[in-house]
């Protein structure tokens, strides 16, 4: 499988239009596009996490399921289709939420998007982001990621 985002290339810097208003940016969703699904694929799963945040487990910027398997991307600006799932983010609220890092060293962001082989995880609505996770990674047919950096810019 192949991921890609025309605002965020791989291993480039996130531009400061797709981070969150703490830090001066507009919290904008990147584009992303994905190819190359193995047959069998029902459906997609898209997440983007931060293993750099202080937090002793990261942070977690998007977790997007049960996109189906005709949706090969999302537009720049739209984190979360109608005929999408998404869980909060660990902002709280629910599609993308851009970098806030703290001051200092460029935290790496991993987007990553995974092939399933089921149309809808089945899991509650209101189930837990580590419970849809969990089940997700029993249905992954083949993943794709790539990693960009952002700092924050008082640093």
């Amino acid at each position: 499988m192949d991921l890609r985002s025309v605002a965020i290339p791989a291993d480039s810097i996130i531009r400061l239009r797709h981070a969150e208003p703490g830090v001066g940016g507009e919290n904008l969703s990147p584009d992303l596009t994905w190819s190359g699904a193995p047959d069998g694929t029902r459906s997609f799963l898209v997440t983007c996490f931060d293993p750099d945040a202080p937090t002793g487990s990261g942070w977690w910027h998007l977790v997007v399921a049960d996109l189906p398997v005709g949706v090969t991307g999302l537009e720049e600006g739209v984190a979360v289709p109608d005929a999408a799932r998404s869980w909060p983010n660990d902002y709280g609220y629910t599609g993308w939420g851009g970098p806030w890092p703290p001051p200092g060293p460029a935290h790496h962001y991993v987007f990553r998007v995974a092939a399933l082989d089921v149309e809808r995880l089945e899991v509650p609505d209101d189930t837990s982001r580590a419970n849809a996770l969990l089940t997700a990674s029993f249905h992954t047919l083949a993943e794709a990621s790539f990693i960009a950096t952002f700092a924050n810019p008082a640093s």
